[in-house]
């Protein structure tokens, strides 16, 4: 038997008898630890069903991602053609150099291989490199456009020494005819980031090439097309192993436009070296056939992106290349308004046909003189003999009898002072002043004397040479006043017409069909008349209407006295010639603006019969007709012919 022991007693006590407040303590805390495991185990499994289930698609695709590449394809931007199928712009194979950032381990020596195998300088691709350094990993960097054959091969040659470096084969533009109606085609730039942000453009993304200008940007979608897919599969260096997939880019529409390629470079070559504007119209339908502004724009400058001293060149030069003069261009219209006036007369009755008014080669009104061209006078003179010498006086007492708003209502039913709705970006709408406008834009009223220099083109008067156009191609088919139309038809890949423009009428000309047949004679005889202003744009076989202009770009006196060649060019006043072919049964209307040429007849005339032989298909220059009439002089507030 054992001993008695008094601590073992206490001990099985405590056992028997457990504390109930420690009890419940060491419960509480088993339960804590058991819901901090349940808890844990709760947040792995919800994660696990977060990232494998809710986003399982996500980040199943990352996943393939490290294994496939998925390139865009460019598609062909659509073609551009003139109005007989010939083709203005269409593509050529190029190839860039492409970098991608997260397959390229040592980008510096990626980089100085590539330069050395070049020839550029590191500076270029070290400055692509910074302006892309926000763009995700998996965005290619296009570092060299249209790189060279040699420069082709060699990186070929050493791809696997080039991580992350491919060649892209992209199509780039090919201009048929060089610089060709280069306002017109425009060209094109990579997408900025405000454009991106343009629901138009939802579908671009960083790097992609745009139209900028003419029609490449205003056609851009049906010029650019829809992107294919490359589905390759890589390692984990990021070197290509197989092609996966291939998906087809859709090439984009082509646009045929009712441009003429051969009066379009006859304009052209012969507005080369001056600042101007041709425009050609089909007098029955509104079509437009020529549209060229000078100084043209050097195409190929922009590819890739203008320099700054390119562009600083085309900013500062006084010829204004940047300017489409043909819808842009606002200017005086000097006495081819005049056919406006003649209009506005002979329907309002104020002269007839045969109302003679004697011009001694000057009027008087209030305290002033105000000259005609023709310092010696035109003696008596009647309508046709007006119009065919572009007698200003005739025309100053026609316009103060009809007064500013009647002339300005006249010339806006023939589409002046007015957009003429043509189907390109930036049209301006000139000025054809009133009364009333002049009382609301300057607050001033209008005085009687003003009357006679907006009677013959000067004043406030502002037109395009495209308004000019259409006015001359109203009077010339009797009086429909047509919407000029650029665009012909979209074409898509097979040549098939998905869309065709009709001719639309806008209005029609006031005043009877006998006045403007009146109008008509007269303009035959500036070209055919024995004194006529325009007798150098006589072209053998057919006959030719039309209307001279010399439009004053500011009155200086300094400069009166002065030789055409020591007046400063800026102060040269703006020549112009507006007619239609052939006469008697009226085809085409062509209108020449040449800025700071001085006279329409002898300038702007030559330009205007080189751009109807290419129309006619005369292809061998014909002898000059004879002299036009001595070059006038400007008196006061007058223009000469």
């Amino acid at each position: 038997m054992q001993p008695f022991d008094p601590q073992r007693r206490r001990v099985i006590a405590r056992i028997a008898k457990p504390d109930e407040n420690e009890l419940n303590l060491l419960k509480k805390r088993i339960d804590f630890v058991t819901m901090v495991v349940i808890a844990f185990i709760a947040v792995i499994i919800a994660r696990l069903w977060f990232l494998q289930i809710h986003h399982g698609e996500k980040y199943q695709a990352k996943a393939e991602n490290n294994r496939v590449r998925v390139l865009d394809i460019v598609p062909p931007r659509g073609n551009i053609l003139d109005r007989n199928g010939e083709i203005i712009v269409s593509n050529r194979p190029s190839f860039n150099i492409v970098w991608s950032k997260e397959d390229a381990p040592d980008p510096d020596e990626v980089i100085q291989r590539i330069a050395e195998i070049t020839g550029d300088d590191i500076d270029v691709y070290l400055k692509r490199m910074r302006e892309s350094a926000d763009n995700p990993l998996h965005l290619p960097i296009v570092l060299k456009e249209d790189i060279d054959w040699k420069s082709l091969v060699l990186i070929e040659n050493d791809y696997f020494s080039l991580p992350g470096v491919r060649i892209d084969v992209v199509p780039r533009r090919q201009y048929h005819y060089g610089d060709m109606a280069s306002h017109l085609i425009g060209y094109l730039g990579e997408i900025s980031a405000s454009e991106l942000e343009d629901e138009r453009y939802g579908a671009y993304q960083r790097g992609d090439q745009i139209g900028k200008g003419g029609f490449e940007r205003f056609h851009e979608d049906h010029l650019h097309g829809e992107k294919g897919r490359i589905y390759l599969e890589v390692n984990a260096q990021g070197y290509q192993q197989r092609l996966l997939k291939h998906l087809e880019p859709l090439p984009g529409e082509d646009i045929r436009l009712n441009i003429d390629t051969k009066m379009q470079l006859a304009a052209e070559k012969a507005l080369e070296g001056r600042g101007g504007a041709v425009v050609a119209m089909d007098v029955n339908s509104g079509r437009l056939l020529t549209m060229a502004s000078a100084p043209v724009l050097h195409l190929q400058d922009f590819v890739g992106g203008i320099s700054y001293k390119a562009w600083q060149a085309l900013l500062e030069d006084e010829k204004r290349p940047l300017v489409n003069k043909t819808l842009v261009g606002q200017y005086p219209p000097g006495s081819t308004y005049k056919i406006v006036t003649a209009l506005a007369g002979l329907t309002r009755g104020v002269v007839t046909p045969s109302t003679s008014i004697y011009c001694a080669g000057s009027m008087a009104f209030g305290d002033r003189r105000y000259g005609c061209w023709k310092k010696g006078g035109h003696g008596a003179t009647d309508l046709k003999k007006a119009i065919a010498e572009s007698c200003d006086v005739y025309f100053y007492q026609v316009g103060l009898k009809v007064g500013v708003d009647g002339i300005a209502e006249f010339a806006r039913s023939l589409g002046l002072g007015e957009l003429t709705g043509v189907d390109f970006e930036g049209e301006k709408p000139g000025l054809i002043p009133t009364a009333a406008w002049k009382k609301k834009a300057k607050n001033i009223s209008w005085q009687e004397g003003e009357t006679l220099s907006i009677a013959i083109g000067q004043g406030f008067n502002l037109t395009t040479p495209l308004q000019i156009c259409q006015m001359t191609a109203t009077v010339a088919n009797g009086g429909t006043r047509y919407r000029p139309q650029l665009l012909d038809a979209i074409l898509d890949q097979s040549g098939r017409e998905i869309k065709t423009f009709a001719p639309i009428v806008d209005g029609h000309a006031l005043g009877s069909p006998q006045s403007l047949a009146l109008l008509r004679d007269g303009m035959l005889e500036v070209v055919h008349g024995q004194r006529g202003t325009a007798r150098l744009v006589r072209i053998e076989g057919t006959t030719v209407a039309g209307k001279t202009g010399t439009a004053q770009v500011v009155r200086l006196a300094k400069w009166k006295e002065t030789s055409k060649d020591k007046v400063p060019y800026k102060y040269r006043d703006h020549a112009w010639f507006t007619c239609y072919a052939p006469a008697d049964k009226p085809e085409v209307a062509v209108t020449v603006l040449v800025e700071h040429g001085d006279h329409g007849g002898s300038v702007a005339g030559p330009i205007a019969r080189a751009v109807l032989q290419a129309y006619f298909g005369i292809e061998e220059p014909v002898e000059q007709a004879a002299s036009p009439a001595s070059p006038p002089q400007n008196s006061g507030v007058v223009e000469g012919d």
